[in-house]
């Protein structure tokens, strides 16, 4: 059955300026809640310039109807901690927001941080973190827990969160761990666009980016003008690759070409350490067909990277309603 519409978060593509950080986030999230997308995607992580839930009350207070989709690893906070931000930002602003549960972060971040859990451990928590905070968040009593890496006991959340504004969670490995997790916790499953665009599409979220404009060459010089190689910043991803257990960035890594392929699928903004994912790069009209084809396949949530200025921002906008699905 092919989904009414896609629920579409943007991110922006890496800021490596945290003088621009602030002002480039508030301006893509001011236009996509002028413009009908679901929210904004938020990073976390030591690298991250504003902790991801800052970021998120001050999005909140500047939008009308803007739901954030927050990065949550449990390195980094409790599920209890969790919980009660989901349930302040309820309270203050009658919203819900979206969870993309994640256990990725530099090595030596993880070391740093006196985190020496594998990678299988990693999800194993994660599991328990999105249990533990979703019956938090819904139980009427007081919880009780018993587990590797958590334990409640009599643990209540008040008040209780209204149904309608439960959180979703989303979890975006590509590792059968992420996998096993996201299927036993009913999470959305997301998946980096694939090379050949369809077959190998499996879940009901997607990251890539969009890069489009009237006419498919038009798009495609632009995005060569926009997204240049450079061997340094090649080099800058080859040692975050080195610095990462990752399953998805070595996927992406390891035996890939910058070339942008006919289909339109283009992965130098990755490799040059510009955005997080692919890029699909076309015609207004190609990219909505595409769109179109991933939702009867049963896409129904993307995290889209884009370029944080207006302009091309529209550009997106048009791609995206080409489709039929936003």
């Amino acid at each position: 059955m092919m989904s009414a519409r896609l629920r579409v978060f943007p991110a922006i593509s890496r800021n490596r300026d945290p003088k621009k950080y602030v002002g480039e986030l508030m301006r893509v999230a001011e236009f996509a809640d002028r413009n009908g997308f679901e929210g904004i995607l938020l990073f976390e992580g030591n690298d991250v310039f504003v902790e991801p839930w800052a970021m998120a009350q001050h999005i909140m207070a500047a939008t009308t109807r803007s739901s954030p989709l927050i990065a949550v690893n449990p390195v980094y906070m409790h599920p209890y901690t969790a919980a009660k931000f989901v349930s302040s930002f309820a309270q203050l602003y009658s919203r819900k927001v979206y969870l993309n549960m994640i256990t990725g972060t530099a090595i030596s971040d993880l070391q740093g941080l006196g985190d020496d859990q594998s990678h299988a451990d990693r999800y194993v928590r994660l599991d328990e973190f999105v249990s533990l905070m979703r019956q938090l968040l819904s139980s009427p009593r007081p919880v009780n827990v018993d587990g590797r890496f958590y334990r409640a006991s009599n643990l209540q959340l008040r008040p209780r969160l209204p149904a309608e504004l439960m959180p979703e969670f989303l979890i975006a490995g590509q590792s059968d761990a992420a996998r096993r997790v996201a299927e036993e916790t009913g999470c959305i499953k997301m998946q980096m666009l694939p090379p050949d665009l369809d077959r190998g599409l499996n879940a009901s979220g997607m990251n890539f980016g969009i890069f489009a404009r009237e006419g498919r060459e038009e798009a495609r010089q632009a995005a060569k003008t926009r997204f240049r190689d450079n061997p340094d910043d090649r080099e800058l991803l080859a040692l975050t690759v080195e610095n990462s257990d990752s399953v998805w960035k070595r996927l992406m890594y390891e035996g890939q070409s910058g070339e942008l392929a006919d289909n339109g699928y283009w992965l130098l903004p990755y490799l040059t350490f510009q955005a997080d994912c692919p890029y699909l790069v076309g015609s207004y009209a190609e990219i909505g067909a595409k769109l179109k084809q991933f939702a009867a396949k049963g896409l129904t949530t993307v995290m889209l990277d884009m370029v944080a200025d207006e302009a091309e921002m529209q550009h997106v906008c048009n791609a995206l309603e080409a489709s039929g699905m936003f």
